[in-house]
């Protein structure tokens, strides 16, 4: 008897076995049903070098190129020389400026960014609001405008004095107000324009380390360190990796802010290359990606030879952990001036771009695309997504 029921358990067993093998899809068929995402394929488009944004029928026409190249995301600056490149009560506030004058300079009220926006949502392509400038305050400008209001929110290194870098002043990233003065910014877009995301670069959220010499900073890190002060050698170890925890907790801040204002805005940094980034800039992105601050990253892999190009890109593409390498991809310089890669340079680029397993990129910046039109239509035609 008890052979007997054995018996038919075991085939019961196995019939609902196999019933249930039947009915589950193959693993092939299952991954044939997920969809391929489509790689990030960008231009930055900016007002320096550049008039597409100096008139709607030239935003038509850039958008119109993107789309003939395969270009799907266009990163356009809405943030530069302490200007907007949008209508923005919060600048009309602090400075009585609403827009960059050059835009419109007879006081229309055309909007650059919102024409970008319909042109290109027209097309199927999305746009980044790109805020260029940062916490840089001026560019030899003495601080400009924003430091002549807020003189307190200047960036002061070892001597007191305010930071200037390559030609940028900053004003003092670690400053509460300096932060919440930013964010307004990027909120102020996200939540008036269908903007598909924002973005930040090497100088959002930056600061150069010579900086974060101020009052208030000073007395921070000295509660922290047993009354201590900062060393006068801005690149100490420590002394870096406090403030750039700080600026990482700015960025960690920025993200939910965003979020919680639209869940679907994406937000998306351009550093620079790190170790360089942290170490001049006080910019963890590694952090920023691993801790889930940012949904995408693009370092400026802005080299002008192809050994030095591949093995900066090997070392971007390291940083982050596997689970985060598909947020990633390189950002190419392909005009600076008018310096410009040779067509055979280009395509190298983008040859290591595929061999270091990425199927996308965004170029610095628009009016370098005509050069390399038929290169990108063969990258980007179908058989190659």
């Amino acid at each position: 008897m008890k052979h007997t029921i054995f018996l038919s358990l075991f085939f019961a067993l196995l019939l609902s076995s196999c019933n249930v093998k039947e009915s589950q899809p193959s693993s092939a068929s299952h991954k044939e049903n997920i969809p391929k995402k489509e790689p990030l394929r960008g231009v930055w488009v900016t007002n320096v070098d550049s008039k597409v944004l100096y008139s709607k029928e030239k935003i038509e026409e850039a958008v119109a190129l993107c789309e003939e190249l395969g270009i799907n995301t266009i990163f356009m600056v809405t943030w530069n020389k302490a200007q907007t490149m949008y209508r923005s009560q919060v600048m009309k506030d602090f400075t009585g400026v609403e827009i960059d004058p050059e835009l419109d300079p007879e006081n229309t009220g055309r909007d650059p960014l919102q024409e970008m926006i319909e042109a290109a949502h027209q097309r199927g392509i999305k746009v980044y609001a790109w805020f260029e400038f940062g916490f840089s305050s001026s560019y030899n400008a003495n601080g400009g405008i924003l430091l002549e209001k807020k003189p307190h929110w200047a960036s002061l290194n070892n001597e007191g004095k305010l930071v200037k870098k390559n030609g940028f002043e900053w004003m003092n990233a670690l400053d509460p107000e300096v932060q919440d003065f930013m964010t307004s910014l990027v909120l102020e877009v996200v939540n008036k324009y269908e903007v598909d995301g924002i973005q930040g670069d090497d100088r959002l959220p930056a600061m150069p380390s010579q900086g974060g010499y101020n009052p208030g900073v000073i007395e921070a890190y000295k509660k922290e360190h047993f009354g201590q002060e900062p060393p006068q050698y801005y690149k100490d170890f420590e002394w870096v990796n406090w403030r750039a925890e700080r600026l990482n907790n700015f960025m960690a801040s920025l993200y939910q802010k965003v979020k919680k204002a639209d869940p679907n805005c994406v937000v998306s940094m351009a550093p620079s290359v790190y170790p360089w980034s942290k170490e001049e800039y006080l910019q963890d992105w590694p952090t920023w990606l691993n801790h889930g601050y940012v949904d995408l990253l693009i370092p400026q892999v802005y080299r002008y030879d192809i050994d030095f190009y591949q093995q900066t890109l090997e070392a971007c593409a390291s940083y982050p952990i596997q689970a985060k390498k598909d947020k990633l991809y390189p950002g190419m310089l392909i005009k600076a001036g008018s310096k410009m890669p040779t067509e055979a340079f280009f395509e190298q680029m983008l040859q290591a771009n595929r061999a270091a397993g990425f199927e996308g990129e965004v170029y610095f910046f628009y009016e370098g695309l005509h050069r390399y039109k038929e290169i990108i239509k063969k990258y980007y035609s179908e058989k190659n997504i």
